[in-house]
């Protein structure tokens, strides 16, 4: 079966947009992060769509970009980290193109994003127990709509790249 579009899913901090630009570059397909789009299309920044609207809302608008951009072709989608907290997004993951979800630990999560303040849920002060909460309750889906699962905690970005390629090339899809 040939998917031509590849979701990367994981937690915030596991390298999607950097992964996704490189595997984009790499294929020759176009590069779009779901965040970014949304605040494209909001005209607001994820945290004040977070201030104002909620979790719930932002979750809504997240599942209408993941709608419409899992119906694009040749394209790489970073997806947020709680994408596959939908149903609605799980489903159109799953039938709309590759997905590879990138892991990483609560640890290697902790250092990458300790300087981010563009992560609501992160604005805590405990940062480390609120990813590994997130991560328990996450992983299963992630592994749910998983194609392909890659570690990243000690791998480069051209690393993770060069493993989802051969994959695909494996597998007849790029």
């Amino acid at each position: 079966m040939h998917k031509e579009s590849i979701f990367l899913i994981g937690p915030m901090g596991a390298g999607k947009s950097t992964v996704g630009r490189v595997l984009a570059e790499k294929l020759g397909y176009e590069f779009v992060d779901s965040d970014h789009d949304i605040e494209e299309k909001t005209g607001a920044t994820i945290p004040m769509i977070f201030d104002i609207e909620g979790e719930a809302g932002f979750r809504h608008r997240e599942e209408e970009s993941i709608d419409e951009l899992t119906q694009l072709s040749e394209t790489i989608v970073a997806t947020g980290g709680g994408v596959v907290l939908s149903e609605e997004n799980r489903k159109h993951l799953r039938s709309r193109g590759f997905v590879v979800y990138l892991k990483s630990t609560v640890e290697s999560l902790v250092q990458r994003t300790k300087h981010d303040r563009n992560r609501p849920l992160l604005q805590t002060a405990n940062p480390e127990k609120v990813l590994a909460d997130i991560l328990v309750e996450r992983e299963p889906f992630y592994l749910e709509v998983a194609d392909l699962v890659i570690e990243t905690e000690h791998a480069s970005a051209y690393r993770v790249v060069k493993e989802i390629i051969e994959t695909l090339e494996e597998q007849n899809i790029a």
